[in-house]
């Protein structure tokens, strides 16, 4: 296997692989820092307005939950398809990494605000209780006691979402992007040769494993203080 991959044209490869990569983080960055900041504020909208939430607004709350389970369950393929001539519209393009972006993002929204929600949930009441008898607005309830009381699983939960965008980024192909899911195909699987396609697959796993650990790390931290 060493020998195999020692008399690989690298001068072509290790280029080309480092572009998927970089191509690969661009998507990923960008949908997260748009999804995740999007997700977080429909997320705490749905745990504020339910029924006896420091926000109660059940017509507000009806609507957005419609909206995140149907949206959220569509997969990432067909979303791509039906959100091609939107795509076009915002972006100017319906192809390559600014396309897929887009998409990216709303497909990872929406997954994010439930988590957001989720986590949300297990709050203590007592906790949000003890900070409005003390007469904390609730925009300050929510910026310093529900957001950080629910931090450390809120960060295992957007490493998570990492990972999933990771995943979707191998799609990117579809509509003529690139990273390591495009790279695996076309220099790999179409041109029979699996070490290659191995090689991304490598690449994918040391990545996505290195997200992980930080996020496990990171969520520790908080949890501790």
């Amino acid at each position: 296997m060493i020998e195999t991959y020692r008399d690989l044209d690298w001068s072509y490869y290790g280029p080309t692989l480092l572009e998927a990569i970089g191509d690969t983080i661009y998507m990923v960055a960008w949908s997260f820092v748009f999804a995740g900041l999007i997700g977080l504020a429909i997320g705490v909208t749905l745990y504020t307005t339910r029924d006896g939430g420091l926000l109660a607004n059940r017509p507000v709350w009806l609507l957005t939950n419609f909206v995140v389970n149907l949206i959220r369950p569509i997969p990432f393929v067909i979303l791509i398809a039906a959100l091609q001539p939107v795509t076009i519209s915002v972006v100017g393009k319906g192809i390559g990494n600014d396309a897929v972006i887009f998409v990216m993002i709303w497909a990872s929204t929406f997954a994010i605000a439930r988590i957001v929600e989720q986590n949300l949930v297990s709050i203590d009441p007592g906790v949000i209780e003890a900070a409005r008898a003390m007469g904390a607005s609730r925009t300050r309830i929510i910026m310093t006691v529900m957001l950080p009381e629910a931090l450390g699983p809120l960060i295992l939960g957007y490493t998570f979402v990492i990972i999933a965008l990771t995943d979707m980024s191998a799609l990117a192909g579809i509509i003529g992007g690139g990273g390591i899911g495009n790279f695996a195909i076309v220099e790999g699987y179409n041109r029979f040769r699996p070490e290659v396609t191995w090689l991304a697959v490598i690449v994918v796993i040391i990545f996505v494993q290195s997200l992980q650990i930080i996020g496990n790390w990171a969520a520790r931290k908080v949890m501790r203080r």
